[in-house]
């Protein structure tokens, strides 16, 4: 194993007063989330990244707008993280039509073309192939735009995995990988159904790419890994494969509590919380604590307002139906 050798980018403190509160807005935004599931306003499941914030945060720092993102069900983070305002991914995981699309995604279906988030996928490693297709589009057209592929630990047994790294390597596409390994394959631990001991990491040299190992908690180095392997792919040298060890605080889905994993494992990793890591790192360069206070609590009042306008939204009728459905926006033609 390897790992990158570069030396950080330059990151002022501001920008890092930034990186924080961006986890922190992910951190209270999908807090905000489990409490409205309980209370019988979001439809459908959803999978939340508590615990999983630094790698969000640290690649949309070191992504451009017009780069792309591709993120699993798992997706609320990223599509935030982006710059899509809280209120219509809220009201999308509401089902109202003032979401994201109209209600009719739902949390593992969100997708901003604007901010440059191209969907979020709820088939796991389905998007890792359509990922290379962004990236050789961007290729073919002369952009210096980048893929970065977000995906599971789970997908890296599955045909697409190998198939999109081999494609891409081949290629030279200009798609990042990204491996957000929190060692559970939905209910059944990484480690007994793979024959490595990092996932991707320990795959990546069967193509010709580096092993690149990173601590998705920290946030910094999160942000390292992801400038440099994003400059790699826009200079033309091709993909990269990264691995970021991480661990989500709840269950698979918030149906699922959890139970299967070790009391001690998961006190282990909320120690390693990305969030409370990052404040002590920033009260060590000499922010002072109520500057990390008064970011707290302007994001908790930014979630109290998306959250009323969220819930004001009207309930999709039947007009929607149809909509987004065929390419002339409706079925009359087929009449």
């Amino acid at each position: 194993m390897t790992t990158t050798k570069t030396a950080p980018p330059a990151m002022d403190l501001e920008a890092k007063l930034d990186l924080y509160r961006c986890q922190v807005e992910l951190r209270q935004f999908e807090e905000r989330a489990y409490d409205l599931f309980l209370e019988n306003y979001v439809k459908g499941t959803s999978h939340l990244g508590i615990g999983q914030e630094a790698i969000a945060a640290g690649f949309a720092a070191a992504m451009k707008p017009t780069d792309w993102t591709f993120a699993t069900y798992r997706g609320h983070n990223h599509t935030l993280a982006r710059g899509v305002p809280m209120t219509p991914v809220l009201a999308e995981l509401m089902g109202r039509t003032n979401g994201l699309m109209a209600g009719k995604g739902g949390s593992m279906h969100l997708t901003s073309v604007e901010h440059g988030v191209m969907g979020s996928y709820a088939i796991i490693g389905a998007h890792l192939p359509i990922a290379c297709g962004a990236a050789w589009s961007a290729q073919y057209r002369g952009t210096d735009q980048v893929a970065v592929c977000f995906f599971g630990d789970g997908s890296v047994n599955i045909g697409a995995f190998h198939e999109a790294l081999n494609f891409a390597a081949i290629w030279k596409l200009p798609v990042v990988f990204v491996c957000e390994n929190n060692l559970w394959m939905e209910y059944t631990r990484t480690s007994e159904v793979t024959a490595v001991e990092n996932p991707a990491a320990d795959r990546a040299a069967a193509y010709g790419l580096e092993s690149i190992i990173v601590d998705g908690n920290d946030v910094d180095a999160v942000f390292e890994v992801a400038a440099t392997a994003i400059a790699r792919a826009r200079a033309g040298e091709g993909p990269s494969m990264i691995e970021a060890k991480t661990y989500r605080h709840g269950g698979h889905s918030r149906a699922d509590p959890g139970k299967y994993r070790p009391d001690e494992e998961v006190a282990e990793w909320k120690a390693k919380d990305p969030i409370p890591r990052y404040h002590a790192r920033l009260l060590d360069l000499g922010v002072a604590e109520e500057v990390l206070v008064k970011i707290v609590t302007e994001v908790a009042a930014a979630v109290d307002v998306a959250t009323d306008e969220a819930k004001a939204g009207a309930i999709p009728g039947e007009d929607l139906l149809m909509k987004d459905v065929w390419a002339d926006g409706g079925s009359s033609w087929r009449n």
